[in-house]
């Protein structure tokens, strides 16, 4: 299912795009493209094809379910506090839940340089520290542009988590 997953993310994310009318009008004349910008490719770590390396995170249930409501209500502002920390470092780029009740609660995309800082970030989680979650950690090819993704959302956000 994890790899069911995985692939609906990454065509999501990365084949879309790639598909989508690149401003050619019906005489064949261009209009409105984007060209190629080196610097900015270079900003964010880029390769040719416009990716980079990423560690994704599946966010698993954890062995320990506190039966205590105020408690998993702290332990969840907790999680949702270091999300919020590790964005704003330039740490995590994506972050989300599953909407479905199953033992797979969400992810993380990590813009970091391999599995073992992805693991010192996830440490520092509460609800993790807490049993409530555990992580798997896999590395990821995807768009470098997602680095961009928190400065747009941040534009469109009207209330916080």
């Amino acid at each position: 299912m994890r790899i069911k997953l995985a692939g609906i993310i990454l065509f999501t994310l990365v084949l879309i795009p790639c598909c989508m009318d690149k401003g050619t009008d019906q005489t064949g004349a261009n209009e409105g493209v984007i060209s190629y910008d080196s610097l900015l490719a270079r900003e964010l770590g880029a390769d040719s094809y416009g990716m980079k390396q990423y560690v994704m995170a599946f966010l698993v249930r954890g062995e320990n379910r506190s039966a205590d409501s105020a408690e998993a209500s702290r332990l969840q502002r907790a999680h949702l506090d270091n999300i919020t920390r590790m964005a704003q470092e330039g740490k995590l780029i994506l972050a989300g839940p599953f909407l479905d009740s199953t033992e797979l609660r969400g992810i993380y995309v990590f813009n970091v340089s391999g599995i073992e800082e992805a693991e010192e970030l996830t440490s520092t989680d509460p609800a993790i520290k807490a049993g409530v979650l555990a992580m798997e950690l896999h590395p990821w090819y995807g768009p470098a542009a997602l680095q961009k993704l928190n400065q747009i959302q941040a534009l469109i956000q009207k209330d916080s988590i």
